[in-house]
């Protein structure tokens, strides 16, 4: 079996503690100018090129996450 890649696990985590410790910061203060996530993503999906940008963006997530991987596709 094949180690796991432990510095992929830590960024990650890194990530998702990051996008945690955001929502956590502006949902407790709310009286602030500090967007939510959502908040935020509204601002971006107001304009067409936010949305296609976005779209962009989660094509290439989901293809570097569940497609790039599969050999029987690719041969």
């Amino acid at each position: 079996m094949t180690e796991h890649p432990v510095i992929g696990y830590a960024v990650w985590a890194v990530l998702f503690g990051g996008i945690f410790a955001w929502e956590g910061i502006s949902l407790v203060r709310i009286g602030d100018s500090f967007p939510t996530l959502s908040e935020a993503l509204d601002g971006v999906m107001r304009y067409s090129a936010g949305r296609w940008t976005l779209f962009a963006l989660w094509l290439w997530f989901g293809w570097h996450t569940f497609v790039r991987g599969w050999q029987f596709m690719l041969r």
